[in-house]
């Protein structure tokens, strides 16, 4: 029977991922407006001890400069409103504004304001402010939470802020500019022990050089790629898309695999490693498997990247 994009799904099906990030976000989600904003704020407060350093420059701020000097200008209490505004997905101009940005710009957004808070710049925390017990108890979490899982919660609990955009109707996303591929003098090449699978090898190496125009090559023409705890993105021009808006400037660092045969002549590779992202700290590695599903050709029918539970299941190859 041919392989779907629902049955790829299931290669490697003991690949244990870090099912408390989703379990996080939820519970970040039921939290009142207020809540939101807090727990926010509080998080920030954290980096440097328990969470993941923040990189401020991470996003190219100009694209959210005028929306941050609107905020600038306005007193305590109609910032405060902004804020809520976002956390509640209000249909106001900010909130539209917020909804076309891309997540390194929503990212850098909130690392400012988090900034301009601690400065007095932007209405902060009341002083003595504490945490309702549900916030706090999902902020425990996110300090259990290991750095690369610590990462995703974060940039959850702020993506999806603002106005729905699947309510925008027709509208321009605002993304940084696509950052040229590395020149091929300065490009390294990866090396993962016991796999030696040329698709699976210049994915990684193509990734690693911001070359997606040559990396979308290596994909079925219905091929798809499923993002850590997201449905699979399926056709090259939408997994296209989605390197040139989420994958500038990552640095993977595959460490060993494993490759099976599978039914219909296709192949199923798992590498396990870990991934740099420039959203936050440099040199904090998020523990990360890539489950590739090739077709005859050795073009890539289905990849999945997943965050895993725990260091231990970097070894976890079998079956």
């Amino acid at each position: 029977m041919p392989f779907t994009i629902d049955s790829a799904r299931g290669i490697f099906p003991n690949t244990l991922s870090a099912d408390a990030v989703p379990a996080a976000i939820a519970r970040f989600n039921q939290l009142s407006a207020e809540d939101q904003l807090a727990w926010i704020w509080f998080a920030y407060l954290e980096m440097g001890k328990t969470v993941t350093v923040a990189a401020p420059g991470a996003a190219n701020m100009q694209f959210a400069e005028n929306t941050l000097n609107e905020i600038k200008q306005m007193s305590f209490q109609e910032q405060s409103q902004v804020m809520c505004d976002l956390a509640n997905h209000a249909d106001t101009p900010i909130c539209r504004t917020y909804a076309t940005w891309t997540p390194n710009i929503k990212l850098g957004f909130w690392y400012r304001l988090g900034q301009w808070m601690e400065e007095g710049i932007v209405a902060p925390i009341p002083k003595g402010y504490k945490l309702s017990a549900n916030a706090s108890a999902v902020l425990q979490a996110l300090r259990d939470m290991e750095s690369g899982q610590q990462i995703t919660v974060l940039r959850n609990a702020v993506v999806d802020m603002g106005f729905d955009k699947n309510k925008l109707g027709q509208y321009t996303k605002v993304s940084e500019p696509v950052v040229p591929p590395t020149d091929m003098a300065q490009r390294t090449s990866v090396k993962i022990e016991g796999i030696n699978n040329s698709t699976v090898l210049s994915y990684m190496n193509l990734l690693n050089a911001n070359d997606f125009d040559e990396l979308i090559k290596l994909f079925a023409s219905d091929g798809a790629l499923q993002p850590p705890f997201q449905k699979p993105i399926v056709g090259k021009e939408a997994v296209l898309k989605f390197f040139r808006e989420e994958c500038q400037n990552l640095k993977l660092m595959p460490e060993r695999g494993v490759a099976e045969p599978a039914e219909d002549g296709f192949t199923q590779i798992k590498v396990t490693g870990k991934v740099q992202t420039p959203w936050f700290g440099a040199g904090v590695g998020m523990n990360m498997a890539w489950r590739f599903l090739l077709n005859s050709e050795n073009k890539i029918f289905f990849v999945a990247i997943d965050l895993l539970a725990s260091p231990k299941e970097l070894l976890n190859l079998v079956r």
